[in-house]
């Protein structure tokens, strides 16, 4: 009896096809939103380790919060990735014997801006100051309002200073921008007696003008207070302590609302705008400005040299 020999089916295989996202376009600019890698470069120390988190986090969401690093990495591995992921800044940090330097560069081509950091406060130090820290999740959903104060001195380096912040983020539109989407804000301020920049990252918030406390915790967490020992509902509304309390009802920080805000911020209805400070902390030195990424042409030093020298980094 002849044998039936089994017949060999060759698999195909059909190479699924992957859809390229488009990038993302600012209906303001029509250009690109600006996306950014935060990462060090040689040896720091874990509290600047640390600050690499916090500035990762500052910069959500258009940023790589889980970027991998090794030691084994030059500044051209990270350029190569970041052409694909349409990637447009650089923040590295980095240590010398002396003090620790941040560098905010433009890809592929520059320009980069050195500063040197004087001092500097982790986010979680600046929540361990205060008495009620806020921070949560929902703020870095969107992009934080970007505030430069005491720039306009006409100097180069510092109108270089001013358009590199100013494009590190989305632009707004205060015409079209929700007020639910603004909900930081970083802010640069220029003392031009001590040549320093203090950095600060702050939440905002709104709340009604007139109404205690307890009303607002009333309307917002949807609970039932506890009124047992309380003569009339207006003990409750009227209860020593829970006021405004340091929150002073000040006529200049308060705004009209054009639309709904919540369940307490109501349109035509003035609130009190309050800043919270969320960290990090820094003041910055320009230290220097480089032509190109991280190398070229010295376009400003803070120590006066040459605008040929050049420098080079990996």
């Amino acid at each position: 009896m002849a044998r039936m020999r089994k017949r060999n089916k060759r698999k195909v295989f059909i190479k699924p096809v992957v859809k390229v996202k488009q990038p993302a376009i600012d209906h303001v600019t029509g250009n690109k939103i600006p996306k950014s890698f935060v990462f060090s470069r040689g040896k720091v120390p874990h509290s600047l380790k640390q600050l690499e988190l916090d500035l990762r986090k500052l910069m959500s969401p258009h940023t790589a919060l889980k970027l991998k690093e090794k030691k084994r990495n030059n500044l051209r591995d990270f350029l190569n990735v970041a052409g694909p992921l349409g990637v447009s800044h650089f923040l590295i940090l980095s240590k010398t014997e002396t003090a620790p330097y941040l560098r905010v560069a433009r890809t592929p081509q520059g320009p980069t801006l050195s500063f040197k950091v004087h001092e500097y406060s982790l986010a979680s130090d600046v929540a361990q100051s205060q008495a009620r820290p806020r921070c949560p999740q929902e703020l870095f959903k969107n992009p934080p309002l970007i505030v430069l104060s005491g720039f306009g001195t006409g100097y180069q380096h510092l109108k270089l200073v001013t358009v590199m912040f100013q494009n590190i983020f989305p632009s707004i539109d205060i015409n079209t921008v929700k007020l639910s989407s603004c909900q930081r804000i970083v802010l640069l301020n220029y003392n031009k007696e001590t040549k320093l920049i203090d950095f600060r990252h702050y939440s905002i918030r709104l709340q009604p003008v007139g109404v205690t406390r307890r009303i607002r915790k009333f309307v917002q967490n949807h609970q039932v207070p506890d009124m047992r020992n309380l003569q009339d509902v207006s003990d409750f509304v009227t209860k020593a302590g829970y006021g405004s309390e340091s929150e002073a009802e000040d006529e200049a920080a308060a705004v009209s609302l054009p639309t709904d805000l919540g369940r307490v911020n109501k349109a035509s209805t003035k609130s009190a705008v309050k800043l919270q400070e969320i960290g990090p902390r820094m003041t910055l030195q320009l230290h220097k400005v480089e032509e190109g990424l991280c190398s070229g042409n010295i376009i400003f030093n803070e120590y006066g040299n040459s605008s040929k020298e050049k420098t080079t980094d990996e």
